[in-house]
């Protein structure tokens, strides 16, 4: 494959579901000349509550699918498989530029007035050795609070279209108010399901607390590494290609599809 076709081939993103969709999103708003591939494993959702070598293994086959349809860039955009198996994916294919996205804790430490922040996130994602060190390091320099919260059974309800329930209302409160109590004024989101729960979320808490995810952050750091290895695609003239794929359903994903204009050729199936 000659560099020119190299720049037309699409960047690879993966989740455990419809979550990822909340970075392809942010990716496609920043680099709209770029074609995508995004594979749910949807059959094998959630990852959150399984084990980091059932993880490592999950993300490795995924990987595997997207480098063999020629992707040039790999999106881990789970935060579960980021924590778990970056570090194994990296090491094993050495020659793949990898991007990863852990839970914004940092932003909102060096941002936090109370120095109490709230974390929504995985059970495996929260017992990741990578974001142990990452928040061990911020509560010794910024010597802020960090309030851990598992989401148990968020991703399920997602997954199962299930968004506006009176079981997700239920779980978010259970889940939310007593950080709220505790006194943070950020809520980190480290599922990159949870930003679909957004609305709901900013009723039930305080408006002066500030919800972030890593969306935007992970889309500026895949730009700057598809740069930096020359894989940016700047022909205007090209017509990106955008394919979703699902190896159990495919109808949830299609809720979750844009409705932008430049997007209808959209393809969403099963693989």
């Amino acid at each position: 494959m000659n560099e020119i076709t190299f720049r037309t081939a699409p960047i690879g993103l993966f989740d455990s579901g419809v979550g990822g969709t909340t970075i392809w999103k942010e990716v496609n708003a920043l680099m709209p000349n770029e074609s995508t591939l995004f594979l749910a494993d949807n059959k094998n959702a959630p990852y959150g509550e399984k084990t980091k070598e059932e993880i490592i293994a999950l993300c490795d086959a995924n990987t595997q699918f997207l480098l063999a349809q020629k992707a040039k860039i790999i999106v881990v955009a789970c935060n579960t498989g980021t924590t778990n198996a970056i570090s194994y994916l990296r090491n094993k294919y050495k020659d793949v530029p990898f991007i990863g996205i852990e839970p914004a804790i940092k932003p909102a430490s060096l941002q936090s007035v109370t120095k109490k922040i709230g974390v929504l996130a995985t059970r495996s994602t929260l017992a990741s050795d990578l974001f142990a060190k990452t928040s061990e390091h911020l509560k010794q320099e910024e010597q802020v609070e960090i309030i851990e919260q598992v989401g148990e059974g968020l991703v399920d309800l997602i997954e199962a279209g299930r968004i506006e329930s009176p079981e997700m209302t239920q779980l978010l409160r259970r889940h939310l108010l007593p950080m709220v109590a505790l006194g943070i004024d950020y809520l980190v989101l480290g599922c990159t399901h949870y930003p679909y729960l957004l609305p709901q979320i900013q009723q039930l808490i305080p408006a002066h607390i500030k919800v972030i995810d890593s969306g935007y952050a992970v889309a500026k750091q895949t730009r700057n590494i598809l740069l930096q290895h020359h894989l940016l695609n700047e022909d205007t003239t090209a017509i990106p290609q955008h394919l979703w794929l699902a190896n159990g359903n495919t109808e949830v994903l299609k809720q979750f599809a844009p409705k932008e204009k430049g997007l209808e050729n959209l393809q969403i199936s099963n693989f």
